[in-house]
């Protein structure tokens, strides 16, 4: 049963969540850190700082910064921050959460702990596997805003409340549903996804061409794979399907990605401090990259472009130099 929903979380996808739900939903409770915000997104109509054209009838809203009210009174949670804040808004609940049905739309890794945000709640918060669900896209939420088709796939071991959770978001026109129990693949292909949409920036910032990028991407999706059937092996997992691939290329193409312009700015010569501070949105691939090289170390995975975007990022190696060396390992 998936009872009442709370979003969890203020940015662009948490906003474009919110739409789909309400588009199925009577009634949401909606999660935002500043009081501020709140008060701004009731007398706008509209969430004050991202995806600002989609409007709400905020009266089917039950907005709080009380993170223990919200997951109180709802069933299931919808979490969308950003993964290096999700330890700091856990560590306020002072109610458990296994009970809870857990869907994470956080595309990250969570910093220090490197684990993927289904293993984080279930070694951490003890939720069991069955109360862990992830949504996967390829989706951006400017499209979601701008009511383009969108596919989604939700992953969570009781196909059954996949369904259920599914129904809630994909029964509009414009938004098409699948699910998979594939939770951890899912949630990995979605972190790597990022750090090669950083790896596709950097090369159009230096340039290269679409011939490149094309070659890029197919080594990026057997990269993803060879990770993948290590870390947990899976026989009916195919990498061509939508929230694999599909993701991978949306993200690594988009001028909606926000990986992707943050590794455009890196190409052109912005050091990494100065690129984040000029996009002031958070590149989840620029964290993801760290935490997947240290999760690699241990399993030995063949991954030169994930090497190559880590040294220049954290080795600060020239982008030029990196990737002309990686360009001569593609074949």
């Amino acid at each position: 049963m998936i009872g009442k929903i709370a979003v969890l979380g203020g940015g662009s996808w948490a906003t474009a969540i919110a739409k789909m739900l309400l588009e199925q939903t009577d009634e949401i409770w909606w999660y935002l850190r500043r009081d501020d915000r709140i008060s701004d997104f009731k007398r706008l109509g509209h969430n004050p700082a991202y995806l600002t054209s989609v409007h709400f009838d905020v009266s089917r809203i039950h907005f709080s910064s009380d993170i223990n009210e919200v997951v109180s009174n709802c069933h299931t949670l919808v979490f969308v921050t950003p993964s290096p804040y999700l330890k700091g808004h856990l560590k306020k609940l002072k109610c458990r959460l296994r009970d809870n049905f857990i869907v994470t739309a956080i595309k990250g890794i969570v910093p220090d702990e490197n684990l993927i945000c289904s293993e984080y709640f279930h070694q951490i918060y003890n939720v069991p596997d069955e109360n862990l669900a992830v949504i996967g896209g390829p989706s951006h939420a400017e499209e979601v805003a701008l009511n383009r088709l969108t596919y989604l796939t939700i992953g969570c071991a009781d196909v059954q409340k996949a369904e259920e959770f599914a129904s809630h978001l994909g029964s509009s026109e414009y938004v098409k549903t699948k699910v998979s129990q594939d939770v951890i693949g899912i949630e990995y292909a979605s972190v790597l996804k990022n750090v090669y949409s950083i790896a596709s920036g950097i090369c159009h910032g230096l340039k290269y061409g679409d011939n490149f990028q094309a070659v890029l991407m197919a080594n990026a999706a057997q990269e993803m794979q060879r990770f993948l059937q290590t870390v947990y092996p899976m026989a009916d997992r195919n990498i061509i399907d939508s929230v694999y691939t599909g993701d991978l290329l949306v993200t690594g193409y988009s001028n909606f990605s926000r990986n992707r312009v943050f590794g455009t700015m890196i190409g052109q010569g912005y050091s990494v401090k100065s690129a984040q501070l000029e996009m002031e949105m958070i590149a989840e691939g620029y964290f993801g990259t760290k935490c997947m090289k240290d999760i690699n170390r241990h399993l030995h995975v063949n991954m030169p472009i994930l090497d190559a975007v880590y040294n220049i990022l954290y080795e600060r190696i020239s982008p030029s130099i990196e990737i002309k060396l990686l360009s001569e390992a593609f074949r």
